[in-house]
Parts: C-alpha cells; sequence; structure tokens
C-alpha cells in the first residue's frame, strides 16, 4: 500500500468532478483509483455526490488508495482546483442527437463554469457534456481562460470505440491497436484508416475497405447504440477516457491524444473546437499537431467542424 510523503501530502492535486452521474462517477472512481489527486464530486441532488464520494473512499482500503473523496453541493469545496470536468447535463434519450440538447446543456454548462471559475481561477477545464464541441467552446468562452486551458474529451472515447471494433475483426489484442479519429464527437466524426495500426501495419493492409467503413460507421453510431440498448449514454468508456486524459494532465505526461481543441486556423479551420491531435499536458492543450491529410480527409474534417457552426451561433457567439 502506497503512503504518501510529506512531500507527496504537500504536492498532491486536486480534481474536481461537476456532475455525480454515471460518467462523473466513473472518472472520479478511476481517478481515485489511479491517485491522480484528491477528488471533489458536486451535483445537485442532495446526498448524490455525498454517498457515492463515500463508497468510493471505503473502496480504498480494497484497491490500496489513499487519495481523499468527498461529495458535496457546494462549489465552495472545489476551491483550489488544478483540473476541473464537467459532465454536468442532461444525458441522450433514444431518438435524441447530441444537438437536440444544445440549448438545454448550454445553461447548465454556462452556470457551472461561471461557478468553477469563481473558486478555481487557475485550473483546467476538461469538457465532457454534450453537443461535446459546441459545450467546450461555450465554457472556453463563458470562462475567459486562454483556450489552452479548455479541452474537449472527444477523440479519446471515439478511437478507443474504433480500436474495440478492429480487435473483434482481427481478433487480436486492443493492446496493438493504435486508432485516430478526428473531426466532432457526433455523426461527422472522422476515423483515418491510414493512421490506425496493429502494431504499426496500417489497417488497410489486414482488413478489406469494405470492413473498415463498416467499423467507422460503427463507430460514429457507437454513442447511439449503446443509447438505444441503454436508454441513456453510456459511460464506463468515456470515464475512463476522462481519466487518462487528466492522468495526461495531473502526471505532465505530454501524451499525444485526439481531444477538441480550439483552432485558429489550424487545418483551414479558424475559431471552432474540434478533435485533433493535441500534446496533452500540465498546461492543458500544450501543442496542436497537424498531420499530413489527404484532400478527402481534410475536406471530411472541415465538414465535421462546420457542422456546429451553427450551433455555436444559435448560442449568439
Amino acid at each position: 500500500m502506497h503512503v504518501f510523503t510529506m512531500e507527496e501530502e504537500v504536492a498532491r492535486k486536486k480534481i474536481s468532478v461537476i456532475g455525480a452521474g454515471n460518467v462523473g462517477a466513473t472518472a472520479a472512481f478511476l481517478i481515485a483509483q489511479k491517485q491522480l489527486g484528491d477528488v471533489v464530486l458536486i451535483d445537485i441532488v442532495d446526498g448524490v455526490p455525498q454517498g457515492k464520494a463515500l463508497d468510493m473512499a471505503q473502496m480504498g482500503p480494497v484497491e490500496l488508495f489513499d487519495a481523499a473523496v468527498d461529495g458535496d453541493l457546494d462549489y465552495g469545496a472545489t476551491a483550489g482546483s488544478d483540473l476541473v470536468i464537467i459532465t454536468s447535463g442532461s444525458p441522450r434519450k433514444p431518438g435524441m442527437t447530441r444537438e437536440d440538447l444544445l440549448h438545454t446543456n448550454a445553461n447548465i454548462v454556462g452556470s457551472v463554469t461561471e461557478n468553477v471559475v469563481k473558486q478555481s481561477p487557475d485550473c483546467i477545464i476538461m469538457m465532457l457534456t454534450n453537443p461535446l464541441d459546441i459545450m467546450t467552446y461555450h465554457a472556453w468562452k463563458v470562462s475567459g481562460f486562454p483556450s489552452h486551458r479548455v479541452v474537449g474529451q472527444a477523440g479519446v472515447l471515439d478511437s478507443a470505440r474504433f480500436r474495440y471494433f478492429i480487435s473483434l475483426e482481427l481478433g487480436v489484442s486492443v493492446e496493438d491497436i493504435h486508432a485516430l479519429v478526428l473531426g466532432g464527437h457526433g455523426d461527422t466524426m472522422v476515423p483515418l484508416p491510414r493512421y490506425t495500426t496493429v502494431n504499426g501495419i496500417p489497417i488497410p493492409q489486414l482488413i478489406p475497405e469494405d470492413r473498415i467503413e463498416a467499423m467507422a460507421q460503427r463507430t460514429r453510431d457507437g454513442g447511439a447504440e449503446i443509447v438505444n440498448l441503454l436508454k441513456t449514454s453510456g459511460y464506463y468508456a468515456a470515464g475512463a477516457s476522462l481519466a487518462q486524459m487528466a492522468e495526461a494532465i495531473i502526471l505532465d505526461k505530454k501524451r499525444l491524444l485526439p481531444c477538441s481543441a480550439h483552432l485558429t486556423g489550424q487545418y483551414g479551420i479558424d475559431d471552432l473546437y474540434t478533435g485533433v491531435p493535441i500534446k496533452l499536458g500540465g498546461n492543458g492543450v500544450e501543442e496542436i499537431i497537424e498531420i499530413e491529410l489527404t484532400e478527402d480527409e481534410l475536406g471530411f474534417l472541415q465538414h465535421s467542424a462546420q457542422t456546429y457552426r451553427e450551433g455555436i451561433a444559435l448560442l449568439g457567439y
């Protein structure tokens, strides 16, 4: 069992998760388990964040972690957070698109962001609420933060889904598969088979084109497939993706991950948040990586980003 030294106690980070529903609770659970820092769960339903936090804390002796886990209704408990993860919002129901949630969740995200900034003016904000790319832009505008301190979780989850479907197709371990899915976290996302490999071998050398497209489409529909089965949004893979990004930030790992970041001309896209490869570290979005794309791939990425332009305009930007 790891026992924190005095130096580690001083350096321990604070991660707040706003929204103690399925996704937020899963992310908090994994962040505590990884001992990335002390965790605070915030929700509007009295008893939910407190109860889930207490339950997680009592798991510590079993899973051998010392991270403190607390739950509260008051944003004061989040004061001084290094990282704030926003999962608050209405989940999708069957038949709903991510864009259907626009106005409902914009109101929630705006209020949450104002409270977060008041308590933790130096934090990094990580967005999960859908429609993801629009809500990340909205949080950036409301916060007044520099764009490198506001990032959206998109491509990590989408790439994980693509990797899983490829592993099923080939009958190989997911550990050997690296995938890249760019664009918005929605129906226009852009899986890139040329940059998706199995132990270094691009998948077009291993899988017929029609099967790759079928898996790419299942990836695009991955969230809706779970919603139709579960009658609400999925949360295990999304929570794990948040935890992976949190680890990159808290431990300053400089991971190269596909995330929703603010573009200022990269890939011919200006003043939009969309999924691109970034270097994610202690300062948030430390670099936007511009990879070589074919004319078609670039066109798909630009189209994906532009689909969110209208939603941003509806919010008054």
